[in-house]
C-alpha cells in the first residue's frame, strides 16, 4: 500500500492558440477596417467675362426641380412627373446632341425621389453628364 500523497501537476493553460486568434482578430479588423481621409483643397475657380456666356442655354440643358417636385427643362415646365414625358423633354432641349452636360438645379425640400427620376431619365435619354448646382455655404464671421 502506498500511503503517500500524490502530487498532482498544476494544469497549465497553453497561450499560443489564444495569441494566434487574438493577432488574426487584429488582422481581420486592420484590413476591414475603412479609414474617412478627408482632404480639404483650396481651388480658385477661373472666372468668365460677361460676354462669353452670352447664351447660357447654347451649350446645355438645364433642369430644375422645384419645392412641389414640379420639373422644368430650359425653364419651361415639363406636363407631368413621369420618367418618359421627362425623357422625351430632355431629348428634345438636346436636340439631338448626347454630349451636352444636363444641369439639375433641385431645391432642398424637394423629394428626393424626384432627383433619382430625372436621373433616371437624363440615362435613359443617353444624357450621360450631369451635373448638380448647389450654393456655397459660407460660415458667418464673428
Amino acid at each position: 500500500m502506498n500511503l503517500r500523497p500524490h502530487r498532482r501537476d498544476r494544469p497549465t493553460l497553453d497561450m499560443t492558440p489564444l495569441i494566434d486568434v487574438v493577432f488574426l482578430l487584429l488582422i481581420f479588423f486592420m484590413v476591414s477596417t475603412t479609414f474617412d481621409k478627408q482632404t480639404h483643397l483650396k481651388v480658385d475657380l477661373p472666372e468668365a467675362s460677361p460676354q462669353a456666356a452670352a447664351d447660357p442655354n447654347a451649350d446645355r440643358v438645364t433642369l430644375t426641380i422645384d419645392a412641389a417636385g414640379h420639373f422644368y427643362v430650359n425653364e419651361r415646365e415639363v406636363i407631368n412627373t413621369d420618367v418618359t414625358t421627362l425623357k422625351r423633354a430632355l431629348v428634345k432641349a438636346a436636340g439631338g446632341k448626347l454630349d451636352l452636360p444636363v444641369v439639375i438645379t433641385v431645391d432642398r425640400n424637394a423629394p428626393f425621389q424626384t432627383t433619382m427620376t430625372a436621373m433616371d431619365a437624363a440615362a435613359q435619354a443617353g444624357l450621360w453628364r450631369l451635373r448638380f448646382v448647389a450654393d456655397q455655404h459660407t460660415p458667418a464671421t464673428p
